[in-house]
C-alpha cells in the first residue's frame, strides 16, 4: 500500500477532541496539543546512544565506547549540563534503567567491546554522580553469560506478581563478534528482584542470529520483545523480530518476523540498534519505535513509528532526520515535570556525527504517513 500522509484536518480533530475530553484517554493529553519536534547535537565522536527519564523527570543520556559519559537535562530536554564522565576507560553497555522503586539509576559498562568484563554504575543522585559496583550475574539456561552490548534502555515493572522487577535486554555473543559466530548468536534479557545487586538471565530469544534488543511492559503485564538481527543466513534477515514474556521476562514465545519495520538498511548482512518505549497510557498500548528507514545502502533517515496494538501493527511513520543516521534510543517524559507530554530519540548522526537528541509530540508523530499495516484506531481519526 502506498504511503500517505494523515490530512491536517485529521491531525487537527485528534487535538481538538483530546483538549475538549471527548476521549477516553486523557492522560494522553500533554502528548497531544499543537505539533512539535525540535532537534540538538548533543555529544561529538564515539558510538552508541542511551536515553532515560528519572523519577525527578530529568532526561539523562549515556554514551561512549572509549569512556562512558552523562548529560543531564533538568527542563526536559531544552537545555544540557556539562557532561559527566561515569568510567573511562569503558565501553557502554546500553541497557541504562531507572529503578522507579529507589530512584536510582543503573548503567552498565563493559570494560573494552564485548564480551568483556562488566561493571555496575549506580547513581542515587538523579545520575550526578556514579559508583561502580561488581556484577552478580547469573548464566541462562544454556550455561552461558550474557553481554551487556548493544541494547537499549531497561524498565521496571508495574505489573503482577514481579512488580518493581529490573529487567533490560541483553546478548549473547558466542564468544566473539564474527561472522562464523552469528548462527549461535542470540538475544535473552537480564532481571533482578533485589534493585540491581543479582541479575539472572532468561532462556534464549527463540530465533539464533539475533542480536541487540528493545523491550517494554505492557499494559496487561506481558512483555513485548523487538529484536535486530545478526545473521544474513535468517529469512528476511532485515525485518525485526517480535515475542512476547508472560513470566516477567524470564521466557519468550510467539515470536515472529515484523516485515513493516525494517531492521536498518536494506542491502546488509545484518540490521541497526532500534529504539522503543511505551507512553504511559493506562488505557493503551501505545508504542513508539525507531530506526533507519531508506533504500540506499547507507545508514541514514531516522524514522519512528507508532503502535496502538502493543506492537501487533504499525500503521503510521514519520522521518526525523534524513541525512546520516544510526543506533538508536527511545524514551518518554514524566507526568508532572518538565519532560512531561514529549517523546524523546538519542541517536547516532546528524550534521556533525555524534549524537543527536529530537524530542517531538504524538501530535507530530500522528502527522506523519500511513504505512498500510493496520490502522490509526477510530478515536484517533475524526469524529
Amino acid at each position: 500500500m502506498k504511503s500517505v500522509s494523515l490530512s491536517a484536518l485529521m491531525v487537527a480533530s485528534i487535538i481538538s477532541n483530546f483538549a475538549t475530553g471527548q476521549t477516553e484517554n486523557p492522560q494522553l493529553a500533554p502528548f497531544l496539543g499543537p505539533p512539535k519536534l525540535d532537534m540538538q547535537q548533543c555529544f561529538l565522536g564515539e558510538r552508541f546512544p542511551n536515553i532515560v527519564v528519572t523519577q525527578a523527570g530529568t532526561v539523562l543520556l549515556t554514551w561512549g565506547n572509549s569512556q562512558v559519559r552523562a548529560l543531564r537535562s533538568e527542563d526536559g530536554g531544552r537545555t544540557w549540563q556539562e557532561p559527566i564522565t561515569i568510567s573511562k576507560p569503558g565501553f557502554q553497555g546500553g541497557g541504562t534503567l531507572v529503578d522507579e522503586t529507589t530512584g536510582d539509576i543503573l548503567t552498565f559498562v563493559e570494560k573494552g567491546h564485548p564480551p568483556a568484563p562488566i561493571t555496575l554504575y549506580r547513581s542515587s543522585d538523579d545520575g550526578l554522580t556514579w559508583k561502580p559496583e561488581p556484577m552478580n550475574l547469573k548464566p541462562d539456561s544454556d550455561g552461558n553469560l550474557p553481554s551487556m552490548h548493544m541494547n537499549e534502555h531497561g524498565v521496571t515493572l508495574k505489573k503482577g506478581i514481579h512488580k518493581g522487577r529490573l529487567l533490560r535486554p541483553t546478548r549473547y555473543y558466542a564468544g566473539k563478534n564474527d561472522p562464523s559466530k552469528w548462527p549461535d548468536h542470540y538475544t535473552n534479557a537480564i532481571y533482578s528482584d533485589d534493585h540491581g545487586k543479582t541479575w539472572h538471565t532468561s532462556d534464549p530469544f527463540p530465533e539464533n542470529g539475533t542480536g541487540e534488543a528493545t523491550l517494554v511492559e505492557l499494559k496487561d503485564g506481558r512483555i513485548y520483545y523487538n529484536s535486530r538481527v545478526h545473521w544474513q543466513d535468517r529469512p528476511k534477515n532485515t525485518r525485526r523480530r517480535a515475542a512476547y514474556s508472560d513470566d516477567g521476562g524470564e521466557t519468550w514465545k510467539d515470536w515472529r518476523i515484523v516485515d513493516s519495520l525494517p531492521d536498518g538498511h536494506q542491502h546488509r548482512s545484518y540490521g541497526c540498534m532500534g529504539g522503543l518505549t511505551r507512553l504511559p497510557v493506562e488505557e493503551h498500548d501505545i508504542l513508539v519505535f525507531s530506526n533507519i528507514d531508506t533504500d540506499q545502502p547507507k545508514r541514514e533517515r531516522a524514522t519512528v513509528w507508532a503502535s496502538f496494538d502493543g506492537g501487533q501493527t504499525w500503521p503510521v511513520k514519520r522521518l526525523v532526520y534524513k541525512g546520516p543516521s544510526a543506533y538508536s534510543s527511545m524514551n518518554v517524559g514524566r507526568y508532572g515535570t518538565p519532560s512531561e507530554g514529549w517523546i524523546y530519540l538519542h541517536f547516532e548522526g546528524g550534521p556533525k556525527g555524534g549524537s543527536n537528541v529530537a524530542r517531538f509530540n504524538l501530535a507530530w508523530l500522528l502527522d506523519g504517513e500511513l504505512t498500510g499495516d493496520g490502522e490509526v484506531p477510530a478515536s484517533f481519526r475524526s469524529q
